[in-house]
């Protein structure tokens, strides 16, 4: 190399460094790795997003990853948009207050593990709190279904109390004239504060007892799932259909063997978001008129896919490959390019492909999902 080179970079990057032959044209950047992401410490963990101002190409979806130390507490607080959640690490404790169908208030809590779920309707107050059963506390990752979604501009308990007079405080809360127990609140939110661990025990943390309709189960035990199994990995959804509350983000989370492929498809109308939980992958992304770009993919790495824009996700790594499929709808969806190919008439296929037929017949009818290696 004659000049400077970032060389761990461009490893990291070798479908850019030197693009297969089929990439072409113009393709906006489609990769945002999270340890590029400013990181907000606090005492009591951290947390870093990534928005359409990192990755532009994101317009309807955005993310947050957040690390808990073991009892440690994400203040109280709710959104205007939908936060959809994946535990990456550790166990949580997390709570949510709905209006229910009477605005009567409906109180859930409850218990998630890695691999698990939780979905909080936007404008719905909740908390997150870390567990002890990892010493290290519990990691995870926020899906926000709007790509301008900012988590610093959070509505936050603390911040609130910090900006309501003392007086008006004590009246709401019945103290008044007595201001004092509010003298100590602080002038701005905790955020992210250590705390002693919630109880093993979770009933001593239900106020009122859980909801039994399943339209206010706001968490989904997806770890305890069992995955579809196909010839090169497997594959589990969650999406409204088996997880009622989660009306706005679907999920799949897909491992693919060593050489295995998830393969050539698109979705119809939903945004994709993807994260690589482990493994190395390849993803050429074909946005149509011949504009086609390859990128490679590390743990951690974020790949944002646009609705319609045909892709495949490749294990080009030396270990199987796990990562989160999530997309902006309800019902989980895609098309398969090779069983459009199998159900369209044989003679049209050969006729735009000039493939043998035998080849064309042997097209699987059914959805593959993922390919194995031969």
């Amino acid at each position: 190399m004659l000049g400077p080179h970032n060389v761990p970079l461009e490893e990291q990057g070798l479908d850019l460094l030197s693009p297969p032959e089929t990439d072409s044209g113009k393709v906006d950047n489609f990769k945002w790795p999270f340890a590029l992401s400013h990181n907000r410490l606090t005492t009591g963990g951290w947390a870093r997003q990534q928005n359409e101002k990192q990755l532009p190409i994101a317009k309807d979806l955005a993310a947050v990853n957040m690390r808990l130390k073991a009892g440690a507490i994400r203040e109280m607080h709710w959104h205007n948009t939908d936060e959809w959640a994946y535990v990456l690490k550790g166990s949580l404790r997390v709570s949510v207050l709905a209006p229910g169908e009477k605005n009567e208030g409906v109180s859930y809590v409850a218990d998630v593990n890695e691999g698990d779920l939780w979905y909080f309707p936007a404008g719905d107050p909740h908390s997150i709190q870390a567990k002890d059963t990892l010493p290290e506390g519990a990691e995870f990752l926020l899906i926000f279904d709007s790509g301008d979604f900012d988590e610093n501009d959070t509505f936050s308990l603390l911040d609130w109390f910090a900006h309501t007079p003392k007086d008006v405080l004590a009246k709401n809360f019945g103290t008044f004239p007595d201001t004092t127990p509010f003298s100590h609140i602080p002038e701005e939110e905790l955020y992210i504060f250590p705390s002693n661990p919630p109880s093993e025990d979770i009933k001593k943390d239900l106020v009122v007892p859980n909801p039994t309709d399943p339209k206010y189960f706001f968490t989904y035990p997806l770890s305890r799932t069992e995955p579809a199994r196909f010839s090169g990995g497997t594959v589990k959804i969650a999406d409204s259909r088996n997880f009622e509350v989660a009306k706005k983000i679907a999920v799949a989370e897909v491992s693919v063997d060593v050489g295995g492929l998830r393969e050539l498809h698109w979705h119809p109308t939903q945004p994709e978001w993807t994260f690589i939980i482990s493994g190395k992958a390849r993803i050429t992304l074909f946005a149509s008129q011949s504009n086609a770009a390859t990128y490679d993919f590390f743990p951690g790495d974020v790949a944002y896919i646009p609705p319609s824009f045909g892709h495949y996700i490749e294990n080009v790594g030396d270990e199987p490959l796990k990562f989160l499929e999530v997309l902006k709808t309800g019902v989980f969806q895609d098309i398969s390019l090779k069983q459009w190919l199998a159900l369209t008439p044989h003679e049209l296929v050969k006729a735009h492909l000039g493939l043998d037929m035998k080849l064309i017949d042997s097209f699987p009818k059914e959805k593959g999902v993922i390919v194995a290696e031969r």
